[in-house]
């Protein structure tokens, strides 16, 4: 069995709420990046807090499209 994921720091199509505070947003989406897109593969599944479950593999395309809108 592969990496499993159980977590509400982000979800399929953006990371969690940051009241619309850039600096947040900023920070959480970093977390993400470097503790867990950074390290685990793309085989892993999620299974977030709400929402489908999904990989890392079908999330990390959409990286810099997170970033550019803010949420």
């Amino acid at each position: 069995m592969g990496d499993v994921l159980l977590q509400d720091l982000w979800f399929p199509g953006g990371v969690g709420n940051t009241r619309k505070d850039p600096e947040a947003f900023a920070r959480l989406l970093h977390d993400v990046e470097t503790r867990i897109f950074d390290v685990l593969p793309d085989e892993t599944w999620d299974y977030p807090g709400h929402g489908n479950d999904t990989t890392l593999g079908a999330e990390r395309p959409h990286l810099p499209e997170w970033r550019a809108r803010g949420w």
